[in-house]
């Protein structure tokens, strides 16, 4: 093929890691550029493709939630990304967890040794004249890139917060003081709960909102997108909100006692071999001396020994509904497209989920096809339709969810039978649209 054939994939986290599998699935050659480990970035430790810097779990598996059913799109989609993560799981009850180091070293082989990817470990700082381009540096594309970015796109980038949360050694968990349990026994028993007792979490609490976080810059505003909000942002919202929030007792009976704490700290598997944990929901941007000091108020957690501090770091998304078609290209320059976290797209699936469009339709124009709609009936395709026709005043990232998908003929009061529904529909939908346009089986 020609240089015009090719298709230049800029960023090798999930989007553009999706991007370029999918390009070169199709017989088409992929310039991957990755800037790392030339140029680092706030957030990521390695210099692997599709690295997790935030959770290890790309949630809920289950066909009743709208995220379980973009996984399953995607795996008959043909996703690296997926498959991938199903290589790599590791036990969290109805969710897709996975060991990080498995399922980025996975992904990163995969596309290194693909015989139609050429990989370039180098900074692009402006977007190549000819030929087809997708654009997945996420939400920390460097800021000579951005900069480039903003004047072709001729509007500034919209952005907001986005915080990770620590990870601890299992050996340094005080084992006698937590347990092992599922809320509602849901599944199988893969989360470590530290229960506090309403005294424990009075002083934890008083500790949290009084402790010191890490300088901001002073030209960025805080926004923060409610589903990865700091832990310490949310509890000065009010008590209550982190006890109906990330440190809800309600479904996990403390064996010990035979009766709900006051409140729980969640802990989940991180790796394969069960060695490290996470701290679910509690994403914070407290100084690391700070998250010491007050995460070691929690039963059990004394003396974890923190393998990884919470972070935060600013994420960067442009105004999709102004700016993209549904098939992820740009409306302005159609060889251009953009996948993943900077469309307004939410979670590490719903970034993948974008790559696979982008790649795929960039595929079909370098050999000269028609780009692709996606059914909004399915969990793909109805992020396609939101990230493109919400209202451009007021857009926010948002994740997959039931909420987006077109109504049911039927009205189906019963929300679990209506979500049954709309899975069917939506798995229809993606089987016959894979068969029929891709002939995928």
């Amino acid at each position: 093929m020609s240089a015009n054939q090719k298709v230049t994939v800029v960023g090798a986290g999930l989007a553009g890691s999706e991007a370029a599998w999918q390009i070169a699935s199709q017989g088409v050659p992929v310039i991957l550029y990755e800037m790392r480990p030339v140029r680092k970035t706030p957030a990521h430790i390695t210099d692997k493709f599709a690295e997790l810097v935030c959770s290890n779990s790309l949630r809920a598996n289950a066909l009743t939630n709208a995220v379980g059913v973009i996984k399953e799109e995607m795996r008959r989609m043909n996703s690296l990304i997926i498959r991938i993560a199903d290589q790599s799981s590791v036990p969290a009850g109805g969710a897709l967890a996975v060991d990080r180091d498995r399922f980025s070293g996975g992904v990163t082989s995969t596309l290194r040794n693909h015989p139609l990817i050429e990989v370039r470990n180098e900074e692009l700082v402006t977007l190549p004249e000819d030929g087809i381009t997708v654009v997945a540096t996420g939400p920390l594309t460097s800021e000579a890139l951005s900069a480039s970015l903003q004047e072709m796109l001729g509007e500034a980038y919209l952005y907001f917060y986005d915080a990770a949360a620590p990870i601890v050694e299992k050996d340094s968990i005080n084992m006698d003081k937590v347990y092992l349990a599922s809320r509602y026994d849901r599944g199988e028993a893969a989360y470590l709960n530290c229960p506090m007792t309403e005294e424990e979490f009075e002083t934890f609490y008083e500790a949290l909102v009084s402790a010191e976080t890490a300088p901001v810059k002073e030209f960025e505003k805080e926004i923060y997108f409610e589903g990865c909000m700091p832990i310490e942002v949310m509890a000065k919202r009010g008590k209550q909100t982190v006890l109906f929030g990330p440190m809800k007792p309600v479904g996990l009976v403390n064996p010990h006692t035979g009766q709900l704490p006051y409140a729980v700290v969640q802990l989940r598997q991180d790796n394969a071999a069960g060695t490290l944990f996470n701290m679910v929901g509690f994403q914070t941007h407290l100084k690391w001396g700070e998250q010491r000091r007050v995460f070691s108020l929690i039963p059990g957690l004394e003396n974890a020994e923190f393998v990884r501090y919470g972070v935060m770091h600013r994420n960067t998304f442009i105004n999709s509904p102004k700016l993209l078609e549904p098939t992820y290209q740009l409306k302005t320059r159609k060889r251009v497209f953009f996948a993943g976290q900077m469309t307004g797209v939410e979670g590490y699936v719903e970034s993948a989920a974008s790559g696979l469009i982008a790649g795929i339709n960039a595929a079909r124009l370098a050999k000269g096809m028609d780009p692709l709609i996606f059914p909004e009936e399915t969990a793909l395709g109805s992020m396609a339709r939101y990230i493109t026709t919400a209202d451009p005043e007021n857009f926010q990232p948002m994740n997959a969810n039931f909420g987006l998908f077109p109504p049911l003929a039927e009205k189906i009061r019963n929300k679990k039978l209506k979500n049954e529904k709309l899975a069917e529909r939506a798995i229809e939908k993606i089987q016959n649209f894979a068969q029929n346009v891709f002939n995928f089986a």
